[in-house]
């Protein structure tokens, strides 16, 4: 990791920590495949439900979590802290950065759970 990445993302970490109310004590995660994606406090990694392909083109990689949280709220929360990490917003849900493309997409069960995709892939890869 190059030192400007790190010194963003510790950047985000103080921007998390002023947007969501998450004290410093609290630990921050960070989605498993995607080792610089914060994981909005509220939501858990769903493990070995994800997948990570080096393709060429760059790498593929799709993770999921859930929690009580709402989509608003999710959505709010990767618009204010991505940015800080180098992210451009290309659509409401999705951000672009460094010729890859880092989709969410939210699937809400049974009313109080949602499930949040995160979907990775080289700029211009079409999603499935």
């Amino acid at each position: 990791m190059t030192r400007r990445r790190v010194a963003l993302i510790a950047f985000a970490l103080v921007a998390v920590t002023a947007v969501t109310g998450v004290r410093a004590a609290d630990p921050v995660n960070f989605v498993r495949a995607i080792d610089d994606l914060p994981l909005m406090p509220g939501l858990v990694e769903i493990a070995d439900a994800g997948m990570v392909f080096d393709a060429p083109a760059g790498r593929i990689v799709e993770a999921f979590a859930t929690g009580p949280v709402g989509r608003d709220a999710v959505l709010r929360f990767y618009a204010e802290t991505l940015p800080q990490l180098g992210w451009q917003a290309a659509g409401a849900a999705t951000f672009q950065r460094e010729g890859e493309t880092l989709d969410l997409e939210f699937a809400d069960a049974n009313g109080s759970v949602l499930t949040v995709r995160f979907a990775l892939s080289p700029s211009g890869e079409t999603k499935q």
